[in-house]
C-alpha cells in the first residue's frame, strides 16, 4: 500500500515579493540563516579520524521510503522499521529498488545502512556532512553521486540541499536531510505503467534523479530573472533607494552561490562520461550527455544574470548621480535668481546720504530714496529680473526634465 508522500517542492518559480519595507525583516532573517549555515559548515572537529560519522544537531528524524519496481510491477511504501525494509529488499533481488532515506538524526541507523550496503566510511561521512560539492566516486557495488538541489525561496534566497545517490546492481539508495525535495517528478514517472525507468537498469534511475535536479535549476534561475526585472523596473521608475541597492547586492550573492553549485555539477557529469563502459554503458551515457547540456545552459544563464546584476549596479549608481545632478540644477537655478536680486538690494543698502551735514544736497546720491514710487518701482524691477531669468532658463530647457 502506498504511503502518502510529503509535499514536494514547487517546480514553478515562486512569486516575486514586492519591494516593501517588510522585506527588511526577511533579509535580516536571511542574513542570520546564512550566518548559521556558514557556522555549521565550519563546525568540523579538527584532527578527527577520517570516516568518523557525526550527525548535526538540527538533523531530522529519518523517514524510510521504498519503491520496488519491475516492468509490470510497482510497490511503494514508507517503512517505520528498517529491519522490515531490509528483509523485503533481500527477499526480492529480481526487482529493482529505490530506497530513499530522508533525515539523518539516527546514527545507529546510518551505521547499519553503511554496513548493509557496503558504503565506505569516508563516503558516509560526506553524506552526513551535507555540505559536499557535486561529485562522483566509484564504490564496490556501483557509483556514489552527490548533487545539490536548489530552490529560490520567498525570502529571496537560494536554498540548496544535498542529494547523495548510491547505485548498486538492483538498487538506488538516496540520502537527503529534508522531508521535502524536487524528486516528485521521478516518482510520478515510476508510477506510470509505461515508464521507461521501470524497463531500464538502476543506473537509469540515477540518471533520472540527476536530470530532475538539473531541470530544477531552471525555475530557480527564472525566479531570479523575474526578480531582477522587478529591480530594474524600480530603478527606471526613479523610485530606487538604498534598499534597492541592498537587494541587488543580495541577489548578486545568490547568483555567485548558484554558479558555485552548477560548476561542480558540470564537472561531475563530465567525469561520468569519461568512465569506462563497464561502469556506465554507452546507452546510459547518451542520457548523461543531455544532462551535461543542461548544466552548460544553467551556467550560461548564471553568467548572463551576473552581467545583468553588474549592469543594475551601474544603472543604480547612474540614477543616483542623475538625482544629485537634478538637485544641483535646482539649487543652481535658485542661486542664479537671487544673485542679481542680492546685488540690487545690496546696492540700495549702501549708506550714501543725499543731504550733507552742512545742508547741501548731493544729487547723485540715490535720488530714488525720496521718490514716492521708489519702493514699488524697485519691486517691479526685481520681479522683471526674475521673470526674465526664468524665461531664459525655460528657453534653454533648464527647467524641464530630460
Amino acid at each position: 500500500m502506498s504511503a502518502p508522500e510529503p509535499t514536494p517542492l514547487t517546480t514553478t518559480p515562486p512569486p516575486v515579493l514586492p519591494l516593501q519595507e517588510e522585506e527588511e525583516e526577511q533579509l535580516h532573517s536571511r542574513g542570520i540563516a546564512d550566518h548559521d549555515a556558514t557556522r555549521q559548515a565550519r563546525q568540523q572537529a579538527v584532527g578527527q579520524r577520517p570516516g568518523t560519522l557525526v550527525v548535526r544537531e538540527d538533523s531530522l528524524k529519518p523517514r524510510l521510503f521504498l519503491i520496488s519496481y519491475a516492468d509490470d510491477f510497482l510497490e511503494e511504501r514508507e517503512y517505520h522499521d528498517y529491519d522490515h525494509l531490509l528483509a523485503y529488499f533481500r527477499q526480492h533481488p529480481e526487482r529493482r529498488h529505490w530506497i530513499d532515506v530522508r533525515g539523518y538524526d539516527d546514527l545507529p541507523l546510518m551505521q547499519r545502512l553503511q554496513e548493509d550496503f557496503r558504503i565506505h566510511p569516508l563516503q558516509m561521512e560526506d553524506v552526513l556532512g551535507d555540505f559536499q560539492r557535486a561529485k562522483v566516486e566509484e564504490t564496490e557495488d556501483g557509483l556514489f553521486l552527490v548533487s545539490r538541489m536548489t530552490e529560490f525561496t520567498r525570502l529571496l534566497d537560494i536554498d540548496d540541499d544535498q542529494l547523495s545517490i548510491f547505485t548498486g546492481p538492483n538498487y538506488v539508495l538516496t540520502f537527503q536531510d529534508d522531508y521535502e525535495d524536487c524528486l516528485e517528478a521521478v516518482r510520478q514517472r515510476l508510477r506510470s505503467t509505461r515508464s521507461t525507468i521501470r524497463r531500464r537498469s538502476s543506473l537509469y534511475l540515477a540518471y533520472a534523479l540527476t536530470d530532475v535536479v538539473l531541470d530544477h535549476y531552471y525555475p530557480t534561475m527564472a525566479a531570479i530573472g523575474d526578480y531582477l526585472e522587478v529591480l530594474e523596473e524600480r530603478i527606471f521608475q526613479g523610485n530606487s533607494d538604498r534598499r534597492v541597492l541592498n537587494r541587488i547586492l543580495h541577489i548578486k550573492k545568490d547568483i555567485v552561490r548558484f554558479r558555485r553549485l552548477v560548476y561542480p555539477e558540470r564537472d561531475k557529469i563530465a567525469e561520468l562520461l569519461r568512465l569506462p563502459d563497464e561502469e556506465i554503458p554507452e546507452e546510459i551515457k547518451v542520457f548523461f550527455k543531455d544532462c551535461y547540456d543542461h548544466a552548460i545552459q544553467a551556467l550560461d544563464l548564471a553568467e548572463s544574470y551576473r552581467e545583468t546584476v553588474s549592469s543594475l549596479i551601474d544603472l543604480y549608481m547612474s540614477d543616483q548621480s542623475n538625482r544629485a545632478n537634478e538637485v544641483m540644477k535646482v539649487l543652481t537655478i535658485i542661486s542664479s535668481i537671487f544673485i542679481p536680486l542680492s546685488f540690487v538690494v545690496g546696492l540700495y543698502g549702501m549708506n550714501f546720504q543725499r543731504e550733507a551735514p552742512d545742508g547741501r544736497i548731493n544729487y547723485l546720491n540715490m535720488p530714488e530714496l525720496y521718490s514716492p514710487w521708489g519702493y514699488p518701482i524697485l519691486l517691479a524691477v526685481l520681479a522683471l529680473i526674475v521673470i526674465g531669468q526664468l524665461t531664459y532658463f525655460y528657453r534653454k530647457g533648464w527647467l524641464t526634465k530630460r
